[in-house]
């Protein structure tokens, strides 16, 4: 009974095991890729230190930390609730292991006791001598190699269980400096957390003093970011109107595609959700769509793309091949690089160096420009765009991960 009891929990407890280590791996790497976050999102800022900043700028800096070392202190959470149930099992197992040997223990006391005194030469001589038969003789023979036997099994059963049960006992510490460790990393995460809401506080406070001004410098920015994006599908337009003039097509709406281009779509397509981010590294400072302003929530904000705050001297890099349709300078955003994906194209803006020629097949990943300072903020900022034609497609449902 002990030992079918024994053998369904180790049964289950394996099959949590499995559970927690993929669950634990899984936290890990969580940990491992906020905190690669929060260094680069230190790195992209600590490059802009020297330069004055507005306030609704710091207010953004501030609320960027803060959200990052948000999701870091959740990870933790979960991290240290993970392991504090594990120990709870541990322990639980611990206990019933300690039961099952003490009862191991007391089952064979009694066997060897037994045995002492039935156990020696004359007595198992005379016990099969005193068979009716032959076949009895041997039925006793065989039992008495049995008991051997059982009595082997139960020694070496606690010998296993004894470390098992040491294994565990080490395996309870080893969680127990874990968890600690984890609730240290914690602690000075929420510290630091503590520390930058009380920062954004004092911020908030001044920008609502100045909440009509700045709502005036975002209306006046809305407009000049219209305004390169009137002028980005304007030459989107003349690159599908170009390219199909070649087949006889009038569309300035619709590439006409032959079936290599055709192919080329279906692969990008294939890729949604899987492509690489057009930079190395890098922080997302403003998102697709149409929302309230993060600060100044009265006011609505659009963007047709992304915006991408980046190292100095970083490169932009082509996310799939396909073929470099335009060059342009774009008043406000320095240098656009369109690149031709089947029907989708996508748009690097604000480069201030350009290492690809129109016309140019790029590959996956190749570096096709530097990215500039941003003329409205001094950041370096990359403002990418992906089309459809001429329909404006949400990158972060695209890039990984982004």
């Amino acid at each position: 009974m002990i030992k079918l009891r024994f053998f369904i929990f180790f049964l289950l407890f394996s099959v949590s095991s499995v559970v927690f280590a993929q669950t634990k791996a899984e936290l890990e790497a969580r940990r491992l890729e906020i905190k690669k976050e929060i260094a680069d999102i230190n790195k992209i800022l600590v490059s802009t230190q020297q330069r004055e900043k507005s306030l609704l700028e710091e207010v953004e800096e501030i609320q960027l930390r803060i959200t990052s070392v948000e999701k870091l202190v959740r990870v933790y959470n979960q991290e240290a609730n993970l392991i504090t149930q594990n120990i709870n099992e541990n322990a639980n197992r611990i206990d019933r292991l300690r039961t099952d040997l003490s009862n191991l223990k007391e089952d064979y006391g009694l066997m060897i006791q037994e045995s002492y005194r039935s156990n020696n030469q004359q007595n198992r001589i005379m016990f099969l001598l005193s068979s009716e038969s032959f076949f009895q003789a041997y039925k006793r023979l065989q039992y008495m190699k049995q008991y051997a036997n059982y009595r082997k099994q139960q020694g070496e059963e606690i010998q296993a269980k004894t470390k098992e049960l040491q294994a565990l006992n080490d395996e309870l510490f080893k969680q127990r400096k874990e968890k600690e460790s984890i609730l240290a990393e914690n602690r000075k995460a929420k510290s630091e957390l503590v520390s930058n809401q009380k920062n954004l506080k004092s911020l908030l406070a001044q920008v609502k003093v100045k909440e009509k001004d700045f709502k005036s410098e975002i209306k006046d920015k809305q407009k000049q970011v219209a305004k390169i994006d009137q002028e980005i599908e304007r030459l989107i337009k003349e690159a599908i109107a170009r390219e199909n003039a070649k087949s006889g097509s009038k569309s300035t709406t619709r590439f006409k595609l032959t079936p290599e281009a055709k192919a080329l779509a279906k692969d990008f397509y294939k890729n949604k959700g899987k492509l690489p981010w057009p930079v190395t590294s890098g922080i997302v400072s403003m998102r697709f769509g149409k929302h309230r302003h993060p600060i100044v929530r009265t006011t609505m904000i659009e963007s047709n793309g992304v915006r991408i705050d980046t190292e100095k001297h970083s490169n932009a890099r082509a996310i799939f091949e396909g073929e470099v349709s335009q060059i342009n300078k774009i008043p406000g955003a320095n240098i656009a690089v369109m690149i031709r994906h089947g029907d989708y194209i996508t748009v690097y803006n604000n480069l201030d160096k350009v290492y690809v020629e129109k016309g140019d097949t790029v590959f996956r990943n190749q570096d096709i420009g530097r990215v500039g300072k941003n003329p409205s903020s001094g950041k370096t900022t990359l403002f990418f765009q992906l089309f459809k034609n001429l329909k404006k497609l949400n990158p972060e449902l695209w890039i990984y991960k982004m």
